[in-house]
């Protein structure tokens, strides 16, 4: 194998970084190359990467979002390190083209608290999850059977806040909490009493209308008997 340094055009809110940030560029005997853009303190993914990235470092960086298609162009990409970020959303499709060729992802010690399937798109890398403060609560449970990453790293996110937090709930894999507790039954029990406070109030405007409409009806019978009884008195 080859290293020779690589430079990579880095933009950052339109300006051009400075020349001492760059990508380290090592040349595989496939011709794939691994480029290493760690801690350069990069703010977004760097532009102008090779379509022969077959690994690609961007850690310990300030990345706080990944935007959609920010790998796109990266068809051959088998390994991806965004570890030691400051990640706290993935865009829905930052991971568009991916899907095929990813088999590492790590995202580990970064500031995500949920799992968008729609941001995973389809990804069946074997992720490292560690270190984020997940927020395991009902949109985590239902988004656990859409994801298509490899089952074990689901058993990676630890619950660091969570909807049940007196049940022990918070230091357990999720997939073990999803196990043993609902995480769905609170806002179960929430529409429940929803409905049933609609169906009171419904019912309450339903009776309401009945009792004033047969008063309404008493008094309009009662004048009209007065009425009838004035003209018997008139008539006698």
């Amino acid at each position: 194998m080859t290293s020779s340094p690589f430079t990579i055009p880095l933009w950052c809110h339109g300006n051009r970084l400075s020349a001492n940030n760059i990508c380290q560029c090592l040349e595989m005997p496939d011709g794939g190359l691994t480029v290493g853009c760690s801690g350069l303190r990069l703010t977004q993914v760097p532009l102008g990467l090779s379509n022969l990235t077959v690994r690609l470092f961007l850690d310990k960086n300030l990345l706080r979002s990944l935007p959609t298609d920010s790998f796109s162009d990266l068809f051959m990409l088998d390994e991806l390190d965004l570890s030691h970020n400051q990640l706290s959303s993935l865009e829905a499709g930052c991971f568009r083209g991916l899907v095929s060729s990813l088999r590492f992802l790590d995202l580990s010690s970064n500031r995500l608290s949920a799992l968008d399937p729609a941001a995973l798109g389809g990804l069946r890398a074997h992720a490292n999850l560690t270190h984020n403060p997940w927020h395991c609560d009902c949109r985590m449970q239902l988004s656990m059977p859409r994801l298509d990453l490899d089952p074990s790293s689901l058993t990676e996110v630890i619950c660091q806040t969570s909807d049940l937090p007196n049940l022990g709930a918070v230091g357990m894999p999720l997939v073990l909490l999803v196990e043993d507790w609902d995480l769905c039954l609170s806002v179960r029990r929430t529409t429940d009493v929803v409905m049933l406070v609609t169906m009171f109030l419904w019912f309450s405007m339903v009776i309401s209308y009945l009792v004033y409409y047969v008063r309404q009806n008493q008094q309009d019978a009662r004048r009209h008997m007065e009425y009838l009884m004035s003209l018997q008195t008139r008539q006698a």
